[in-house]
Formats: structure tokens, C-alpha cells, sequence
């Protein structure tokens, strides 16, 4: 009996893990391929609307990604910056570590829960027949559908909110191009990109899980008859 029920907390820890995996990896894409700002540059016509070459908005997306992901000294190239826009973005950066750890403990305990049943360890359970990871498909396909929705309804509805969820009670996102110029080659067209690269690359990852498992569930239904 404890076996039975340790077994099955562990199968609900590696449904989150691999949920919390499949989240956070889909939002580091975004943040650490930085071939997917640079392709938009010109496509958005940042160059014209700035009057800057290429080469200055690429360094200056670059000084500030530098600074979210590897820390040290805060910079936006060209631009100048307030301390508010300052502020704003070592609130992101925290957020950006926080994801980066999550997907890196998530895939230590997946990969883990993973060897441990490969061995006969443990018995990650079949909850309907279905494998852990449609479960964790499920969870994160659905939350990609709620957002997904509400992101083609009112774009700027569901950007306002997030930041409202995720910076609460501050203002200092709502930048000042004159005091925070980097503003001005981060425009929303490319955070509505970013916000559709994730939900895309989600959507892959978990229909693909959800397809596996229930042609894994289909072929030992037909090895039972």
C-alpha cells in the first residue's frame, strides 16, 4: 500500500515536472534564440523608425539581453534609460532566472523519475491507460488554448494583464520613449511574435505527447483482446 501510494505521488510529481518542462522551455526560446529578434528587424522597419543601422539595434538588443541572462553591468547601447526603465528590467530579469531555474530542475527531476522507472525503481502509473506526459500534454495544452484566445481577442488586454500578474503594483513597464529609447525597437508586433512563438512551440510539444500516448494506449488495448 505505501509503495502504491509513493508511486503514485511520484507519477503526480513527474506530470508537473514535465509540464513545468515543456512551460518553460517554450518561453526560453524566445529569450535565448536571438536570431528570432534579429530576423524582425528589418521586417519591422526598425531601422527606418529609429535611423539607426542594423548593427546599433542588434548591440543594443544585445547589451540588454546579455544583462537578463548573464547578469552583470546594465546597458541599452545607444539608447538612453531612466532608473525606472532601469528597475523594470532587473524585475524581468528576475523572471528570467526563476524560468531558467525551473526548467533546469524540472528536466533534472523528469529525467530522474525517467531512469528510476526505466530501471524497475519505481512505477510511474497509467492513470486511464494514458502515460504520465499526456497528462502534462493536457495541462499545458489547455493553458495555451486560455491564452492563446485571449491573445487574438485583445492583445493589448492580455499584455496589460501580464504585466499586471507578474510586475504587481508597479508602472515602470509602461516606458517613456524620450527617457527609455530601447522602447522604441522593442515594439508590441514582436512580443506578439515572442507570445506566439511560445504558444506554437508548446502546442508541438504537447499534441505530439498526447498522440504518443494514446497510440501507446491504443496498441495494449489491442494486445489485450
Amino acid at each position: 500500500m505505501k509503495k502504491n501510494a509513493l508511486n503514485t505521488a511520484l507519477t503526480v510529481l513527474y506530470i508537473i515536472a514535465v509540464a513545468v518542462l515543456i512551460l518553460t522551455f517554450s518561453i526560453a526560446l524566445p529569450i535565448y534564440c536571438r536570431f528570432f529578434y534579429y530576423m524582425q528587424i528589418n521586417p519591422l522597419g526598425l531601422p527606418e523608425s529609429t535611423g539607426l543601422s542594423f548593427a546599433e539595434i542588434k548591440n543594443s538588443y544585445d547589451e540588454v539581453l546579455n544583462f537578463l541572462t548573464f547578469g552583470g553591468e546594465f546597458g541599452t547601447g545607444v539608447f538612453p534609460y531612466s532608473e525606472e526603465g532601469m528597475a523594470h528590467f532587473y524585475d524581468c530579469k528576475a523572471l528570467f532566472d526563476l524560468n531558467l531555474i525551473a526548467l533546469i530542475v524540472s528536466l533534472f527531476v523528469t529525467i530522474i523519475l525517467k531512469i528510476l522507472s526505466l530501471k524497475k525503481v519505481v512505477e510511474l502509473k497509467k492513470f486511464n491507460g494514458f502515460t504520465p506526459s499526456f497528462y502534462s500534454g493536457v495541462t499545458i495544452l489547455s493553458l495555451m488554448a486560455i491564452v492563446g484566445i485571449t491573445a487574438v481577442i485583445d492583445f493589448n488586454f492580455a499584455f496589460v494583464t501580464f504585466h499586471h500578474v507578474f510586475f504587481p503594483g508597479k508602472t515602470n513597464w509602461t516606458f517613456d520613449e524620450v527617457k527609455d529609447g530601447i522602447i522604441k525597437i522593442l515594439p508590441e508586433e514582436f512580443f506578439l511574435s515572442c507570445a506566439i512563438l511560445i504558444i506554437a512551440a508548446a502546442v508541438v510539444i504537447c499534441v505530439s505527447l498526447i498522440i504518443y500516448s494514446a497510440v501507446k494506449r491504443g496498441k495494449r488495448e489491442k494486445k489485450a483482446i
